[in-house]
């Protein structure tokens, strides 16, 4: 019997070593099409040169490329009449099928003759028109990235001349600007701030709520953006969406810190290339606080759900229908025993609640034999809201504080794309908002008196935007971009035309240089146009109703070198002239809306005030290959602005200096089965500015009080960061899984967000960063 049992043991374990032998495999296919006109490539030719596998494009453009060796490929791409183009870093797991689609730029022709170009440069943007300070991101780099976690925002401030508002917050700002001055579009519209625990006129928060589930590969401009981008000042978010797998049913699971998360994808019906996406998240945080399990004096709740359908037909074009929303709280409560409290201050509490929604649909389909019409129409809304509560001696809350901002938006928006030869292409479009606001802010300064009205206002408004522009190829070197967009706030007439420009010159087939020049201009936020106030009679006015926009020059010389396939090395010098900028109306007071992270603002402005941002940024960047990447940025700059007294002060963002380093390796084991990643962030950054504070004046009005005439003067102490990511990768036959943990600020180093005035000691108290945080995750793809 026991000779039996060892014969049977030992088949068993020959036959599971050559099952596990065996290579996994899983399938990339996909669609080619025309990079303007969305139109599929016939015979294009796609290879894997390192495994010898090739395939080519059938009557839809799709191809199928099966049995791939799990791991990260590269794919080349090439077609008659088009420029060969490489897909870098496609990561293929055994638990999803890979389905790309690539778009491929025409090559130029003069007269009958083809002019061969060089292959497509990688993080080249996918908007064409973009030409300076532009870059494409992938959705592996939000999942690679040290303590990135999934968060484009957190992931986009590993790049030159990008840094975090605060480490709490996903807040970045991009070369001196205020964060307030960034745009985020979803699908070619202007989307509310997609982060949870965001206030009024942000455009940050917390956590995001965009699932990477949705994602697809997407652009981030930091200046000198092209003219399809308006109403922002500082840079842009232009995510696109992927879609569903629409042959085979997919599920990731995921658990961690952050949430726990379903996603489902597939098909909507068999012989259908329709598809689904689908993600919800609910909050780790609410859970263990609802078993009991509390590690902080403070409730956290939040959720979200965001999806894309598509909905190809074979006459009418292709529909689809897309979503984001995410609900969000935070509570703290007193504690209700006098015996306890130890200081004023422990008597209150508070309520922070935001909430976001967008619903959107596109529609995408020729015009003839040239052109493309794309047209969207969505609703959104987003309402925030903040409590502020005392214990009175009996225990009950008395209510001392309450603010809540409603904003609704309706948006549609058309796109025309034009190819009106090889050189030329055409895009014109425009964007019309109707928008609802609603403002509510109460105060009770006497806790024996009634509280009082600071604002109370609803109302509606309109913003138009057209814009039109040409992208042309001078020479097989040379190309030139131009264009116009314009602006109009109908709440008080006020209007803008913005030109913008860009030129091109390959100067050797690895080297480019570009110069981009674009006008720009924002509107204030919400709570700005409708501060309230009472005049000599004592008639409630909006003093600020009649504010224009916010103005902005933006200059950029750019240098981009290729180094070897995957090492670029890239430099932008660049000055932004700010003017027509809101400050006070009294030359007593230093404020200037460049200073602003949100919205509600009581003083009265006037367009009056002017700044400047310049500086250089180097950067270097090795794209992942053998399993190893790095990207080491440099950038010097100043960031400068006048206020009414007419003196020259530092912005608050004002740091001079960032230092960045972003790198990782993944070892991979000889069965390509299981991969270790090993990642690291390190920041160094001079630290931001903050105005000294009147210590007297302080405590005569029980509040922080600073010296006006010494804005910004102050600059805290250097910010430094490191951050590392480790993770382990299982590839098995039918699922993938990856466990990570990602852990922010390693060093526990104590970086200072600001000072402020404490009423219990009396004096100026110092505010910290976050400090050592570990963000533990599993995720299951099948």
């Amino acid at each position: 019997m026991t000779i039996y049992r060892i014969l049977f043991s030992a088949t068993f374990f020959f036959m599971a070593m050559n099952c596990f032998s065996q290579n996994l495999t899983q399938t990339i296919r996909g669609t080619v099409v025309d990079k303007v006109l969305q139109k599929p490539i016939i015979g294009a030719t796609l290879r894997i040169a390192e495994l010898q596998i090739g395939t080519v494009t059938d009557a839809a453009g799709y191809f199928k490329m099966e049995q791939v060796p799990v791991g990260t490929h590269s794919i080349m791409v090439s077609a008659m009449g088009y420029q060969e183009s490489v897909i870098p870093n496609i990561l293929c797991n055994s638990g999803k099928e890979v389905v790309l689609a690539i778009a491929l730029d025409e090559k130029i022709v003069k007269g009958r003759e083809v002019v061969i170009k060089g292959a497509r440069r990688r993080n080249t943007p996918l908007n064409e028109m973009s030409v300076v300070s532009a870059r494409t991101f992938s959705v592996e780099e939000t999942q690679k990235y040290a303590a990135a976690v999934n968060d484009p925002a957190r992931m986009a401030a590993n790049f030159a001349g990008v840094m975090a508002g605060d480490d709490g917050n996903n807040q970045i700002v991009i070369r001196g600007n205020s964060p307030s001055g960034l745009l985020w579009r979803m699908e070619g519209i202007d989307v509310p701030n997609p982060n949870h625990f965001s206030s009024a006129g942000s455009s940050g928060g917390g956590i995001s709520i965009l699932s990477t589930q949705l994602l697809s590969n997407s652009d981030f401009v930091t200046g000198a953006f092209a003219a399809e981008y308006g109403n922002a000042l500082s840079g842009v978010f232009d995510l696109k969406l992927r879609k569903g797998n629409n042959e085979k049913r997919e599920y990731t699971l995921q658990a961690g810190i952050l949430g726990l998360n379903l996603a489902a994808e597939g098909p909507i019906a068999a012989s259908y290339e329709g598809s689904y996406l689908i993600n919800y998240r609910y909050s780790t945080l609410s859970i263990l606080d609802k078993i009991g399990l509390q590690f902080t004096p403070s409730t956290t709740n939040f959720q979200d759900l965001s999806y894309h359908i598509y909905l190809p037909t074979k006459r009418f074009g292709n529909f689809s229908l897309f979503s984001f929303g995410g609900l969000s709280n935070q509570f703290y409560n007193v504690v209700k025993d006098s015996t306890k409290w130890k200081a004023e201050s422990e008597k209150y509490g508070y309520q922070v609640n935001s909430n976001t929604g967008l619903w959107g649909a596109t529609h995408q389909m020729p015009i003839g034999t040239k052109g493309l019409l794309k047209s969207a129409l969505a609703y959104s809304i987003s309402k925030s809201a903040y409590n502020r509560n005392y214990v009175q001696e009996d225990y009950s809350m008395l209510n001392v504080y309450m603010q809540e901002n409603l904003v609704r938006k309706l948006t549609l928006s058309t796109t025309y794309n034009r190819k009106l030869n090889t050189r030329a292409t055409v895009r014109l479009g425009f964007i019309l908002n109707h928008v609802q606001i609603g403002f509510d802010e109460t105060i009770r300064e006497d806790y024996s008196l009634p509280p009082s009205k600071l604002v109370d206002v609803e109302s509606k408004t309109q913003t138009i935007q057209m814009f039109s522009q040409m992208k042309y190829a001078l020479t097989e070197k040379i190309s030139i971009t131009g264009g116009l967009h314009y602006l109009q706030l109908t709440l008080n007439g006020t209007q803008s035309l913005e030109p913008r420009m860009s030129i091109k010159w390959d100067i050797a087939p690895r080297h480019a240089l570009a110069f981009g020049y674009g006008n720009h201009s924002q509107l204030q936020g919400w709570g700005v146009y409708f501060a309230q106030k009472a005049d000599a009679t004592g008639a409630i006015i909006l003093p600020n109703k009649q504010l224009g926009f916010s103005k902005a020059n933006h200059y950029v010389l750019s240098y981009t070198a290729s180094l070897s396939h995957s090492l670029r090395f890239k430099t932008e010098l660049y000055y932004q002239q700010l003017y027509r900028i809101p400050i006070s109306i009294s030359d007593t007071n230093t404020f200037s809306a460049v200073n602003s992270q949100y919205d509600f603002v009581r003083d009265e402005l006037v367009n009056k005030g002017t700044g400047k941002n310049y500086g250089m940024e180097v950067s270097l960047e090795k794209q992942l290959s053998k399993g190893f990447y790095y990207m080491l940025s440099a950038s010097l700059y100043q960031s400068k602005y006048k206020a009414a007294n007419g003196r020259e002060y530092n912005t608050k963002f004002n740091g001079n200096q960032i230092f960045n380093v972003a790198t990782g390796k993944d070892f991979v084991s000889k069965s390509g089965r299981r991969t270790l990643g090993c990642n690291l962030k390190s920041v160094y950054a001079g630290g931001y500015r903050t105005t000294p504070i009147n210590i007297s004046q302080s405590i005569q009005e029980e509040s922080t009080v600073y010296f006006q005439d010494k804005a910004f003067s102050d600059q805290l102490p250097a910010y430094f960061r490191m951050d590392v990511r480790v993770s382990m990768k299982w590839n098995r036959k039918r699922h993938t899984s990856t466990l990570s943990l990602d852990i922010q600020n390693v060093t526990n180093r104590k970086n200072v967000y600001d000072q402020f005035y404490d009423v219990d000691s009396k004096g100026v108290k110092t505010y910290y960063q976050t400090g050592f945080l570990p963000i533990l995750n599993y995720k299951v793809d099948l």
